[in-house]
């Protein structure tokens, strides 16, 4: 390290300038571990492998921590001009005018972005270079309070339902409450119609099970049922990237699991930290799961026939 406080990290052909890496990010305290500015950074060195293959080509949403996360948090879309000229940027449409995202397609541009306390990465569902097209749908089980049971419940069922629709799907902890829900697409419907065919899913599903599952949007008509979040189905729309880091006690990180390891007594939305989700990622728990992208239209007859 040099005297100035920062540290040069190689990554493929370029070094990344680490500045104030023993800076702590998240304060120890309780059972919560401390962890540094650097440990952030020896953590996306080591996922980078498992971590790129999700965010390649995808515009990102940046959930900055500069002060650490006991201080102001800030959401970047836009992506400032100091940044290296060999971070990606693509610039998309939004409401009366354009965005400039920043898109991670390699290591170096992880550890900038990880340097600039970037601790969460929210990723959109489509790429860049088909905006409009998601090629992942997203079903988010939102807890009405801390009861992760609840969740391992709500995901069984949802896994049960998309296995009778023969629609692949995969489950990662989202190191917050929940667990999200994800179904590779190929990538040739377009937002509305994927967010109408995930809220017919959701529906079918609360309707079987209404005291338990619900799909209102509004926080006071659920009472302590489960919410069957689909909301992130549309364009612009974003949802935290498999393997980031939430900013919360601890370092949790919201990371992919098999369907199998649902049923782990110890399993629960913060199962897994900065210091063991490295060594899940190598289980390949999706093992070439979001690779089989699939058309809706099958789907969606078997859901009409199933909903009469």
């Amino acid at each position: 390290m040099s005297g100035d406080g920062t540290r040069a990290v190689r990554a493929g052909r370029r070094t990344v300038e680490v500045h104030r890496p023993d800076k702590v990010l998240f304060p120890g305290g309780g059972d919560a571990k401390e962890y540094t500015k650097g440990d952030l950074i020896d953590y996306h060195r080591a996922v980078a492998p498992f971590m790129l293959p999700h965010l390649r080509g995808r515009p990102l949403m940046l959930e900055r921590h500069p002060d650490g996360i006991d201080g102001p948090r800030f959401m970047q879309k836009n992506t400032p001009e100091h940044y290296p000229e060999w971070i990606r940027r693509v610039e998309l449409a939004k409401e009366g005018g354009t965005v400039r995202h920043a898109v991670c397609d390699d290591t170096a541009t992880l550890l900038y972005l990880a340097d600039q306390a970037s601790i969460t990465l929210h990723r959109w569902l489509s790429r860049a270079d088909s905006p409009d097209h998601p090629d992942r749908m997203v079903f988010d089980l939102d807890p009405a309070g801390d009861d992760f049971e609840a969740v391992r419940e709500a995901a069984g069922l949802l896994g049960e339902l998309l296995d009778e629709l023969e629609l692949p799907s995969a489950l990662m902890t989202t190191g917050s409450r929940g667990l999200h829900v994800i179904v590779p697409l190929n990538g040739r419907h377009d937002f509305d119609e994927v967010r109408a065919f995930a809220r017919d899913v959701a529906d079918t599903l609360a309707d079987a099970h209404p005291d338990r599952l619900t799909t209102a949007a509004r926080k006071r008509e659920r009472g302590e049922r489960l919410y069957l979040d689909i909301q992130r189905n549309a364009y612009a729309q974003t949802a935290v990237a498999p393997f980031t880091v939430r900013p919360r006690p601890g370092a949790p990180v919201a990371t992919p699991i098999t369907w199998e390891q649902l049923d782990d007594p110890e399993l629960n939305a913060r199962r897994y930290t900065v210091a063991d989700a490295v060594e899940q990622a190598r289980t390949d728990p999706w093992s070439g799961l979001l690779a089989r992208g699939r058309a809706l239209g099958p789907a969606r007859r078997r859901l009409n026939a199933l909903r009469g």
